[in-house]
């Protein structure tokens, strides 16, 4: 979902919180909107982008020429809104409610589930589905999160994400660290060499690596992907925090803070996508797990003195190779759209091979359409690391209305035993169970 350069996409609580009243009042509403069906209509679509570059002005001028293509293809011209991410959720819920929204809309793919359930967008399937392409298209993993499990999709995947391990290879050649750690023990081993009191004065000032502890939504996607490296997963018909896998999957992280010391205890309060970066990029932590959209931001500070691996896995693995959660940006038509036939050309053109490479360049995002991989512009060791991990190492998160709202209350929990740690108390197995329960009781209250 959102930029959170891994996407920092925060919704309100507020917002999250009623979303599924507010989604359930909107479903009767949607049923009144345009009923003109596909042909003919407006020749011109509205479309709402979300923001995926350093800036909106930015995004304009990068979505601009992809645009002017559609337009001369089809003579279908496009009204462009490149809209912030704090805003995007709050106007999607309005424009759902009122009828009165865009033709075409980019959504956060971990609420596609909550969306599909108004009923305010078009289902891909049947002809809808063959006119943007086909299933056949996209990467499977990012399809597989266009909606719930056993439905047809209501949105179809635009921009791909994935976390990778992003290390510093000059701080690695400086400690005698030849490869990056490919399992979790590998990976506290080397995080230990990379942590230094490098002027003398009895503590570190250089960590081994570096997080966002305080990010309720890393905090609950690494819960995710460990919880099903361990052999979990976090839903199971209900919230499903204190099973022994995501507890352990929890403590594994929590751990490299309250006793592994390999990560700064300040690091309990970086909580907006961008201050882990900054501590890679200042050489005071020479590792980071982030989605690939970081590239961006890495690019904007001039630094480019990194590689990518994998995520580490647990080594032997009781459960599944998992090492991210099929992160991106979906797309979605609206029912209320009187030129549906061009909305879901624009859908086929955007998400085409060629304007997926495109795309990809410009917003350091991979590509969801697969024949764009055979592009030689693909073909750089990073992005095949990225592709790797996309394509076999990850996983939707749960596909339930209430994913939102899980992120926010689990990551707010696991957020909490960091603030513990930062301040010396020791975090027992004890205490990571009774936040998890504390999770699943704000889950059950509110649904």
């Amino acid at each position: 979902m959102t930029r959170e350069t891994e996407l920092v996409v925060k919704i309100p609580a507020k917002a999250v919180l009623s979303a599924s009243t507010a989604l359930g009042l909107v479903a009767a509403l949607t049923a009144c909107g345009s009923d003109e069906g596909s042909g003919g209509g407006d020749q011109t679509l509205t479309y709402w982008a979300s923001n995926q570059g350093a800036s909106v002005e930015e995004d304009k001028k990068v979505l601009k020429p992809a645009l002017d293509r559609f337009t001369e293809e089809t003579g279908i011209e496009v009204e462009l809104e490149v809209i912030p991410w704090s805003e995007l959720y709050n106007r999607i819920l309005t424009a759902v409610s009122s009828g009165d929204g865009p033709d075409v809309l980019n959504i956060g793919n971990t609420w596609a589930a909550s969306l599909q359930e108004t009923g305010a967008f078009v289902p891909y399937e049947g002809a809808d589905l063959e006119a943007v392409g086909g299933q056949g298209r996209f990467v499977e993993t990012s399809f597989a999160t266009g909606g719930a499990e056993g439905e047809a999709p209501t949105s179809v995947p635009l921009y791909g994400l994935s976390y990778a391990l992003f290390y510093n290879p000059t701080m690695f050649e400086e400690a005698g660290i030849e490869e990056p750690p490919s399992t979790w023990e590998e990976f506290i081993d080397t995080a230990n060499e990379l942590t230094k009191d490098t002027d003398g004065d009895g503590e570190p000032d250089q960590y081994g690596f570096t997080m966002e502890a305080g990010s309720e939504r890393q905090n609950s996607h690494f819960a995710h992907v460990l919880a099903q490296q361990y052999g979990g997963q976090l839903w199971n018909d209900g919230p499903n925090f204190t099973s022994q896998e995501v507890i352990d999957a929890v403590k594994m992280r929590v751990d490299m803070m309250a006793q592994e010391n390999i990560v700064d205890t300040s690091n309990a309060e970086f909580s907006d996508g961008t201050q882990s970066i900054g501590d890679f990029v200042d050489g005071r932590a020479a590792m980071m797990m982030m989605q690939g959209s970081a590239r961006t931001t890495l690019a904007s500070r001039d630094f480019d003195n990194y590689e990518i691996a994998q995520i580490p896995m647990l080594d032997p693995l009781p459960g599944k190779p998992i090492q991210s959660h099929a992160a991106g940006i979906n797309i979605s038509v609206f029912n209320d759209t009187e030129n549906k036939e061009g909305a879901l050309q624009l859908v086929e053109h955007l998400t085409s091979p060629e304007e997926q490479v495109y795309l990809s360049q410009e917003f350091q995002t991979l590509p969801v359409a697969t024949k764009a991989y055979d592009d030689e512009a693909m073909q750089t060791d990073s992005m095949q690391t990225f592709r790797t991990i996309l394509t076999e190492h990850a996983s939707p998160m749960p596909l339930i209305p209430e994913e939102g709202q899980m992120e926010t209350v689990l990551g707010e929990q696991i957020a909490g035993l960091y603030s513990d740690a930062a301040t010396g108390s020791e975090i027992t197995e004890d205490d990571i169970r009774a936040a998890m329960e504390e999770a699943e009781t704000q889950m059950d209250a509110a649904n």
